[in-house]
């Protein structure tokens, strides 16, 4: 590795951590400079994400540590299904690759990213006076994005974000650090597996890492003076603008 492609991985390490915690979709930034700038074939690509990116988000969980008392009994409840859901979409994309997954993220996003946008009209109509939906049911949806985000995961904080805000009573900080602590056992478990598959790159890794570390506190502790109506709108839009590139991406194959 030449000192220009480390500090290349350091830069867009530490971008793509902090769009990660903010959003989600840091992949958008890491995913193609591994392939096209590196060369690395897709699925090493993937899992040295994956490996790099996860303390990155351990460190925006810590530069939001102070909210952790009004979220932890949230944690405690999805964090099993997250790890299980992680898990097995970790050893799907193994077994299976991730090509037939792609053509669908451009629609993931964007759906999540405009149940984020209109959160509260779409919350009081699908809840009428109910506070949010049964608890189960947010339990699996988490599974599900887990699944997504073990297998793949651009934009998972997105699909996380616009989930809990169906059955999760917390301002888009609070939020914000609940997915940011589940996107760690998110990619740690996938790594994990990824890495005994032996299909990740550890030179790369550790220099993703590295500033992924420092992207993700630095743009947590940033987060903090954002009021939460705006930062979820910017989450949001941001999040249109990401399914649109993935779209363009998936036409040309």
């Amino acid at each position: 590795m030449t000192p220009l492609e480390f500090g290349g991985l350091v830069l867009f390490g530490a971008i793509a951590s902090g769009i990660n915690v903010i959003a989600g979709g840091g992949t958008l930034v890491t995913f193609p400079f591994l392939t096209f700038g590196l060369h690395m074939p897709a699925n090493v690509a993937n899992a040295t994400n994956s490996v790099s990116l996860w303390p990155g988000s351990l460190g925006g969980v810590f530069g939001l540590r102070a909210l952790f008392p009004k979220v932890k009994a949230q944690l405690l409840q999805l964090a099993i299904p997250t790890i299980i859901g992680a898990t097995l979409g970790a050893w799907l994309f193994v077994t299976s690759g991730e090509s037939a997954f792609k053509r669908v993220v451009p629609y993931l996003i964007l759906f999540a990213a405009l149940l984020l946008l209109f959160q509260p009209k779409i919350k009081k109509f699908l809840l009428g006076d109910r506070p949010h939906v049964p608890v189960w049911l947010g339990v699996f949806m988490q599974f599900l994005v887990a699944l997504y985000g073990g297998y793949f995961g651009a934009g998972m904080g997105i699909m996380m974000m616009a989930a809990f805000a169906l059955f999760i009573d917390a301002d888009t900080h609070e939020i914000n650090l609940i997915k940011n602590s589940l996107g760690v056992l998110i990619n740690f478990s996938a790594s994990v597996y990824f890495f005994f598959s032996g299909i990740v790159n550890l030179p790369a890794a550790g220099a993703l890492t590295i500033g992924a570390v420092l992207g993700g506190y630095g743009m947590a502790r940033w987060s903090l003076r954002v009021p939460p109506d705006k930062l979820r709108t910017g989450v949001a839009i941001y999040g249109v603008l990401m399914a649109g590139i993935y779209f363009v991406q998936s036409l040309r194959g």
